[in-house]
C-alpha cells in the first residue's frame, strides 16, 4: 500500500490503485473523507480551525487549514476526477476531540465539528458516518481499491468508520 500523507492543514486527491490517502494526529481537528465510488477517487482534508476569517493570508496559502476554505477546496479538486455529485459522493468525518481543553474553555473541536457539519449541509452533502468528540487523538485512513476508511489511536487500536 502507498500512502500519501496529509498534515493538518493539507488536503489531498488520488485514484492511483493501491494508494491510501492518510492523516494522523486528529485532536480537536476534523478529517474529512470523500470517496467517489463511480472513479474511484478519495478525497481527505485535515481541518483545524472552523473560520478563515482570523487568518486570511493563511488561507490563500493553505485553505485546508480552514473549515470554510478547505472544504470548497476539497470539492473543487474532487471535481478533477468528475466527482462532485451531491448523491453520488460519500462523506465520512472523524475528530473534533476535546485534548488538552479538559475544561472546555476553547471548544475548538466542538467548534470545527458545527463548522464542518454545516458547510457540508450548505452544499447539500449528508455525512454517512463520524467518529467525532471524545477526548482521543485519531488517525485516520481512506483506501482506493476498498474505500474503506478506518481510525486508529494508540488507546483503543483499529476501527472502521
Amino acid at each position: 500500500m502507498k500512502y500519501i500523507f496529509v498534515g493538518v492543514g493539507d488536503y489531498g486527491t488520488t485514484n492511483t490503485p493501491g494508494s491510501a490517502l492518510k492523516t494522523m494526529a486528529l485532536g480537536s481537528c476534523v478529517g474529512i473523507v470523500f470517496l467517489c465510488p463511480v472513479t474511484k477517487a478519495v478525497g481527505m482534508v485535515h481541518i483545524a480551525l472552523p473560520d478563515s476569517t482570523i487568518n486570511p493570508e493563511l488561507a490563500k496559502k493553505k485553505p485546508g487549514y480552514f473549515a470554510d476554505t478547505g472544504i470548497p477546496k476539497l470539492i473543487e479538486e474532487m471535481k478533477k476526477y468528475q466527482c462532485y455529485f451531491k448523491n453520488n459522493l460519500i462523506v465520512k468525518i472523524a475528530g473534533g476531540a476535546s485534548i488538552l481543553d479538559s475544561k472546555q474553555i476553547f471548544n475548538v473541536g466542538s467548534r470545527n465539528i458545527k463548522a464542518v457539519k454545516e458547510i457540508l449541509a450548505g452544499y447539500g452533502m449528508n455525512i454517512k458516518s463520524e467518529d467525532v468528540g471524545k477526548n482521543l487523538s485519531r488517525t485516520m485512513t481512506v483506501e482506493v481499491d476498498t474505500g474503506r476508511v478506518y481510525l486508529s489511536s494508540p488507546e483503543y487500536g483499529v476501527w472502521d468508520l
